[in-house]
C-alpha cells in the first residue's frame, strides 16, 4: 500500500511543520492585538419585549 510509504512524506511534512515553527509563527506573533480587553465589563439595562397577547 503506497500510503504506509512514509518516505517521500515524511520530508515534506517535516518541512512543512519547520516552516510554520520557525518562520511564519514567529511573525504572526509580533502583530499586536488591537482588541485589548476592558478591565470593567460594560453591562447594558435590557427591557423586556413588549409583547402584544400579554
Amino acid at each position: 500500500m503506497p500510503q504506509l510509504n512514509p518516505n517521500p512524506w515524511f520530508l515534506i511534512m517535516l518541512t512543512s511543520w519547520l516552516t510554520f515553527s520557525l518562520i511564519i509563527q514567529p511573525k504572526l506573533m509580533t502583530f499586536i492585538s488591537t482588541n485589548h480587553p476592558t478591565k470593567t465589563p460594560t453591562t447594558t439595562k435590557t427591557t423586556p419585549w413588549p409583547w402584544p397577547w400579554t
